[in-house]
């Protein structure tokens, strides 16, 4: 893998073994979500006593960490690694990250903050100006990779373009769909459907060239997103994606998800496009929420994908 496109913990071809088991160390901001630290402290708590492989770098208020260290064995405190930062906790933690003291992150503060830290200190992958926030969604046929959910609230053109390349990607290296098909969200199904950029995206994606095989399957509705029938992935832009996520997942927690062999949505989503792992959470997010969070990036880490999907979008542009 050229070394552009090398993301934290990537290893050289050949020597990349994934889904093996193992110790992952996140960092998580304590200052992140509208009940923080509270909410953090007690979701850091569940995700340690859950994974008994998982190392914390808990980065925020000393007496925030301190709440955590204090309820865990001694036997536990050794996997909790505390680093104050009583203002830019995010900054704080997507620094720990670049320099390689943790293999992930975990936020569930401001997503723009923790968007722009993570570019500047990680780096953006090549072709990549805005990365996307991924997330999956339980349908009545599956799952469904949604991107953005609220990075890039005003997209162009290129911008939907590499959503689909990363969606795509993700589509067939994590949930290992064959052939993912890629829909373009709008108001209708028919032709000219939709404002200017989604009328003129579609000629785009139709001759687009995507990873895994992944072929473009036209424009898709909100009803589309929840049956799962139409796509595997769907594209939109960033607060079109926030709004539609956070009414679905109401709706999933009021009635339930559209498929009893489906969980309900995790309130996180991974940061594509930046040469890490990197997973938001909402703000709203819950103690469980953030527990989940982290043992999504704990997961993500442990199956190498962000390096594996770089790899995917690497071998599929021909970058030698």
């Amino acid at each position: 893998m050229p070394e552009r496109w090398r993301t934290t913990g990537a290893t050289a071809p050949g020597q990349r073994t994934v889904g093996e088991p193992g110790t992952a160390r996140i960092a998580v901001d304590l200052l992140g979500g509208d009940q923080a630290p509270a909410v953090v402290v007690d979701g850091a708590l569940r995700a340690c006593k859950a994974d008994p492989a998982l190392h914390l770098t808990l980065v925020g208020p000393a007496d925030a960490a301190d709440s955590v260290l204090a309820a865990l064995k001694p036997g536990d405190r050794r996997r909790i690694t505390t680093v104050p930062a009583p203002a830019d906790a995010v900054g704080a933690a997507v620094r720990a990250l670049a320099e390689g003291r943790a293999d992930a992150l975990v936020s569930a503060g401001d997503t723009r903050a923790t968007v722009l830290s993570a570019a500047r200190e990680l780096g953006r992958w090549p072709g990549v100006r805005r990365p996307a926030l991924t997330a999956v969604l339980p349908t009545a046929a599956g799952r469904l990779v949604l991107l953005d959910v609220g990075s890039s609230v005003d997209p162009d053109e290129e911008t939907l373009a590499w959503h689909a390349r990363l969606g795509a990607a993700y589509a067939s290296v994590v949930l290992r769909m064959p052939t993912p098909r890629v829909g373009l969200l709008t108001i209708g199904t028919e032709p000219g459907k939709g404002d200017r950029l989604r009328r003129a995206l579609p000629a785009q994606l139709v001759d687009l060239p995507l990873p895994g095989g992944a072929r473009y399957a036209g424009l898709v509705e909100g009803s589309d997103i929840v049956l799962g029938r139409a796509a595997d992935v769907v594209v939109t832009d960033g607060f079109t994606g926030n709004v539609l996520l956070k009414g679905l997942e109401t709706a999933y927690a009021l009635s339930g998800p559209p498929s009893r062999n489906t969980d309900p949505p995790a309130r996180a989503a991974l940061l594509l496009g930046v040469s890490g792992t990197v997973v938001v959470c909402h703000g709203a997010a819950t103690g469980p929420d953030l527990a989940a969070g982290i043992a999504l990036a704990a997961d993500l880490h442990r199956r190498n994908s962000v390096a594996a999907i770089a790899d995917s979008l690497s071998a599929q542009r021909g970058i030698a």
